[in-house]
């Protein structure tokens, strides 16, 4: 019988809250500290041995459709695996869902986001359904009426998943549907008709081809009514308690998310009402789609953390060629440039969720170029980032055994999800063009008196101030470098200078087209052993 030998031991049960430095550091910085002690036993609860076997039980156990009950009443309903509801009701005991709205305060959307940025490093299916309850609140504020009847559910902290009518239920959860087959992100080229009926209800006719979490208890819906593209609450139970005419046609079979239920559907007459000012779609939903924007960097920012995370770990007790894999001078190169990104993106995330708490001009300016702009480059980075960490663990990384896989198979979906990069980029050119304070704000961000940081952001608002932010063609490159131009202030303000000096070295002069490739003179072990779980 051969002995298993030089492998490294489980990680957990570890704190995804006290074993991490950065993330820390940022909730107090960005005025969310108040909530430390709620915080590190969230942290504690995810970092569990059974906690991490709920992720994996969920995705091996994908949901499952359910058409019709055995009479063959038409249902339409999902069911999950019981793993799925156990961390549904972990994330919405934290207040996931809704705390910043239920209980505002200052920095009530950073220590929501530092649950968030946790929670998708167990599972990042459960964070779909908790991410557009979030977005939803200031567009259900759109309608009092709504509002009333709908929110006091929506701030609860039970994890209701009966199939049944909002009022007899103790929670509810939000979900959205907006793509169509034929648009895609051109939303104004949707099909689906309202049509008025009595006392103000519509009746919705037409098919979403990704409607998401179609469990919810209602979902935002845009659709076209006699006076142009609209938005509509569609509950899944009509007033009077019948299943509406929401016909789920299939489940998404899709690469990675999939403990999480996506689907094409169809609307036959389904009951709805209007929300926000009728012929003003896109204007009522959008502040939804910048809080699920947000949702998208903290997102990706958190697969980031555990893939680093789980390769520090791996490297700090793997041997190789007579060393530990950590002391490989090549492989420090690689650590400590992952170690760099995963810190960069998250100290950008938690300065954008800040924003969202304040609502003076400068936070709003942030909130407007700002949010599209991280979306695009830290999610745009979050693929490459899990595969360079997967290969670290070489093929104990591979395994479906591993973690790994399935961040990896995570990360492309917050690139796609709320706009695609190309959306993203155009966004930041029009919302520097249309947001009259952008400069003034982006140039105080930007001001560190560090030398690296002002030639570089020099030249870059010059490009913003030019006839380049009207070149659409180059609108990744422009969106990329304000990004980093951010990245690297922050860090040199906040980091610890080793960190702070191999960001600017190798992004701001150097070649970040792969990981790896830091420069000769920093102190990749200094980096690795501040980023690594403590």
């Amino acid at each position: 019988m051969f002995e298993v030998a030089n492998q490294p031991p489980p990680l957990e049960p570890y704190n995804l809250f006290a074993s991490d430095a950065c993330l820390r550091a940022a909730v107090k910085r960005e005025k969310g500290g108040w909530a430390d002690g709620a915080l590190s036993a969230l942290g504690a609860t995810l970092g569990q041995s059974d906690t991490f076997k709920l992720g994996f039980d969920a995705n091996k156990n994908p949901p499952v459709l359910r058409n019709f009950d055995r009479y063959g009443h038409r249902i339409d309903e999902v069911e999950f695996h019981p793993a799925w509801h156990e961390l549904m009701t972990i994330a919405l005991k934290a207040g996931l869902h809704s705390s910043p709205w239920a209980n505002p305060k200052a920095g009530a959307h950073v220590a929501r986001a530092a649950g968030t940025y946790m929670l998708t490093q167990i599972e990042s299916g459960v964070y779909c359904p908790i991410a557009m309850t979030y977005g939803a609140v200031p567009t259900l504020r759109q309608s009092p009426d709504i509002a009333k009847q709908w929110l006091p559910k929506i701030f609860a902290r039970d994890y209701d998943r009966r199939f049944m009518p909002i009022h007899e239920k103790t929670g509810a959860l939000i979900g959205m549907g907006l793509t169509e087959n034929q648009g895609g992100s051109d939303l104004r080229t949707n099909t689906t008709r309202a049509e008025p009926a009595n006392d103000g209800i519509f009746r919705l006719r037409g098919h979403k081809w990704f409607m998401s979490a179609p469990m919810c208890d209602s979902f935002l819906i845009l659709a076209q009514s006699p006076t142009g593209l609209s938005c509509f609450f569609m509950p899944r139970w009509t007033p009077d308690g019948q299943c509406n005419a929401i016909r789920i046609n299939r489940l998404k079979d899709k690469l990675g998310n999939k403990s999480n239920a996506s689907s094409e559907v169809e609307f036959d007459g389904a009951f709805a009402q209007l929300v926000g000012e009728e012929g003003r779609g896109i204007p009522t939903i959008i502040e939804m789609g910048n809080y699920t924007r947000l949702d998208c960097c903290i997102g990706s920012s958190g697969l980031m953390r555990q893939a680093v995370t789980q390769a520090i770990h791996h490297a700090r007790h793997r041997t190789a060629f007579q060393k530990k894999l950590i002391d490989q001078p090549l492989m420090e190169n690689v650590l400590a440039d992952l170690a760099l990104e995963c810190e960069a993106a998250t100290t950008l995330t938690f300065r954008l969720a800040r924003a969202y708490d304040e609502d003076d001009e400068a936070a709003l300016a942030i909130r407007r170029v700002v949010t599209p702009a991280a979306k695009f480059w830290i999610c745009k980075r979050a693929p490459g980032f899990t595969q360079e960490a997967m290969e670290v663990l070489g093929g104990a990384g591979y395994i479906e055994e591993s973690i790994m896989p399935r961040l990896y198979r995570e990360a492309p979906v917050n690139s796609i999800w709320e706009g695609s990069g190309n959306v993203m980029c155009l966004d930041v050119l029009r919302a520097i063009a249309r947001t009259s304070s952008a400069s003034d704000v982006l140039r105080a961000e930007l001001d560190t008196g560090d030398a690296r940081v002002k030639t570089f952001a020099g030249k870059l608002l010059e490009r913003l101030m030019a006839s380049e932010r009207n070149d659409e063609a180059q609108a990744r490159a422009l969106t990329r470098d304000l990004v980093l131009a951010l990245e690297a202030a922050l860090l040199v303000k906040h980091a610890p200078t080793v960190v702070a000096d191999a960001f600017c070295a190798s992004r701001l002069s150097g070649d970040s087209s792969a990981f790896g490739l830091l420069p000769r003179g920093i102190n990749p072990r200094a980096i690795i052993e501040h980023s690594g779980p403590v």
